[in-house]
């Protein structure tokens, strides 16, 4: 191979899947200069530049692109050999990533995987939280978590937890100052707490009842990136939020936020858990998929 050696490529495809060298070298446990200097001895030896460097980013060029597309399955399969081999003697061990969104990170990921380390400890979870959509694959990801109606159809989808009803709350302080809404129409004109996509697009308040259904654009002082930020600002009187209600049943039975609405508030598809199907499941993913169908949110 030239003189490049397996830990030189691993070393490319750390950088190819971070698009950092700081990133990748912290996975790798390596300084970012010698990792640099890794990626450079590489391209010297093959004649052609793998990656374009500014002072800001970091991009696969399009020979980069076909090496990591080519060699990246061959190290999968590595990995899920010595896997299976662990597996073979009873033992799970491995690393396995999950891209999860954020909302669904605290309400669902987070106890099911501390539950999951304590009973394979010799496994190695990360986590990355973001409400982007990505591709698990390209990104270098095990599995995702999603709802269900933004999972590609192509992916092997396991139930995580049921469908979840959404919830407009607010303390009593905010309704004791701007009253009840008694239907969805109410809202235009009380301070409304919005979120925003990472798209850019603003996230509507839906509603259904008796099979009329309407979507409320609403205003608001405050517009926020993420759902359990809502709440914490619905929980600090910022005014109504518009989330579901398993990320605020403890604030209700409490009587610290006041639901409305609740007979126009509809249920949406749960989140499930999704990976690629493979010719072979790696055993650490296999034994994430066993331990999320058997202990279900």
């Amino acid at each position: 191979m030239r003189g490049i050696k397996p830990a030189d490529l691993m070393s490319f495809l750390a950088v190819a899947r971070q698009l950092s060298f700081s990133r990748a070298a912290t996975d790798l446990g390596v300084s970012p200069s010698a990792l640099s200097h890794t990626i450079r001895g590489i391209e010297e030896r093959l004649g052609v530049r793998l990656l374009n460097r500014t002072t800001r980013s970091v991009a696969l060029t399009e020979a980069g692109e076909r090496l990591a597309g080519r060699i990246g399955p061959a190290f999968r399969d590595i990995d899920d050999a010595l896997d299976d081999l662990n597996a073979s003697q009873g033992r799970v061990a491995g690393k396995l990533r999950i891209s999860v969104g954020l909302i669904a990170a605290r309400l669902a990921v987070m106890p099911l995987v501390t539950r999951f380390i304590a009973t394979h400890p010799d496994v190695e979870v990360e986590i990355v939280s973001d409400d982007a959509l990505i591709d698990v694959v390209s990104e270098g990801f095990d599995v995702g978590v999603r709802f269900g109606e933004r999972i590609e159809g192509d992916m092997i989808a396991v139930p995580l937890v049921p469908r979840m009803r959404s919830a407009v709350v607010a303390t009593p302080e905010v309704f004791a100052k701007h009253g009840k809404p008694i239907t969805p129409q109410d809202l235009r004109g009380m301070p409304c707490i919005r979120q925003r996509f990472p798209s850019g697009a603003m996230y509507h308040w839906d509603f259904e009842r008796g099979g009329i259904e309407l979507e409320i654009h609403v205003d608001g002082p405050l517009i926020l990136r993420e759902m359990s930020l809502c709440v914490q600002a619905a929980l600090d009187g910022a005014g109504l939020a518009f989330v579901f209600e398993k990320a605020v049943e403890e604030d209700m039975a409490s009587g610290r936020l006041v639901r409305v609405l609740e007979d126009w508030c509809q249920y949406h598809p749960g989140l499930f858990l999704y990976h690629p199907g493979r010719r072979q499941m790696p055993a650490v993913l296999k034994a994430f998929v066993d331990f999320a169908r058997a202990h279900p949110g």
